[in-house]
């Protein structure tokens, strides 16, 4: 990226150490944007993009990407204009109805959205919607549980695109619907903490449509040269505002025309482990 000059790199490795060090301490730090002399978005891209290889190098896959600030509110609040992305891991993914471990993650907050799962690449960066439908095998409800790995969320633009976009993990709904079934612009989404409602929604919430997201996706990698490929996950951001989650909740979700899908956080006493079923 033209924008990380050679005396920038100390601090994308400062900021991207102190990330991943707050991931496997449990401890969260302090805005990384305070790294920076001039924070800006490509710096912050450059981090993200250097804790990813970091996991890839572990033995972790690239299985897809998170679109996050699809609501107008939440760009206005970061003073932007378009969304951000992330990537999803391998061990990102949580068994529907399966159980997040007690600390495996810092300050998760859960919202609902629709996921696409592709069949084709998408290398054209003047794509259209058309070929983003073409390219995707199923749509599907999910849950992503976001978090992030700075002190109370104490987030600009800057620091939530270095932290991987917030992301943390992420459900997927059991069935799959063909999007000539579905009309994504129309779904409407209600979720549930313990019972009680605590988001809705509806796809036109998510930029007008979360095709419209996946498309901005879909030209945004192709732009930077690392493409959406066949098999990808595309999580296309919330339908509607996120709820935190404590320790023993249970959350489930419900999008029209698609399905359910739901997950629950074990109790304190369960101890800190791995996503299971």
């Amino acid at each position: 990226m033209s924008k990380v000059v050679h005396d920038s790199w100390a601090a994308v490795r400062k900021a991207a150490d102190l990330l991943a060090g707050a991931a496997v301490t449990g401890v969260p730090c302090s805005p990384v944007r305070n790294l920076f002399s001039t924070p800006d978005v490509e710096i912050a891209y450059a981090v993200q993009r250097l804790n990813t290889d970091r996991r890839v190098a572990a033995g972790h896959r690239l299985v897809g990407r998170k679109i996050g600030l699809t609501s107008e509110a939440v760009q206005r609040q970061l003073g932007v204009d378009q969304p951000d992305f992330g990537a999803l891991l391998s061990d990102m993914a949580v068994p529907g109805n399966g159980v997040v471990p007690c600390g495996r993650l810092l300050q998760p907050k859960v919202e609902a959205e629709v996921a696409l799962v592709l069949n084709a690449d998408l290398p054209n960066v003047r794509c259209t919607i058309e070929d983003v439908m073409a390219a995707t095998d199923f749509a599907v409800p999910a849950l992503e549980i976001v978090d992030s790995r700075i002190t109370g969320w104490d987030i600009t633009l800057v620091d939530t695109v270095a932290d991987n976009a917030s992301s943390g993990l992420y459900v997927l709904g059991e069935q799959g619907v063909p999007l000539d079934e579905v009309d994504l612009s129309t779904v409407r989404m209600s979720m549930s903490r313990n019972l009680d409602v605590v988001s809705r929604g509806s796809g036109t919430d998510c930029l007008g449509s979360p095709l419209n997201a996946a498309l901005w996706l879909a030209r945004t990698l192709a732009d930077l040269g690392d493409p959406l490929k066949a098999g990808d996950v595309v999580l296309t951001g919330a339908l509607g505002p996120m709820a935190a989650a404590a320790p023993g909740d249970t959350f489930a979700a419900s999008i029209s025309g698609l399905g359910n899908v739901s997950v629950r956080f074990a109790p304190e006493s369960a101890g800190k482990g791995e996503t299971s079923e």
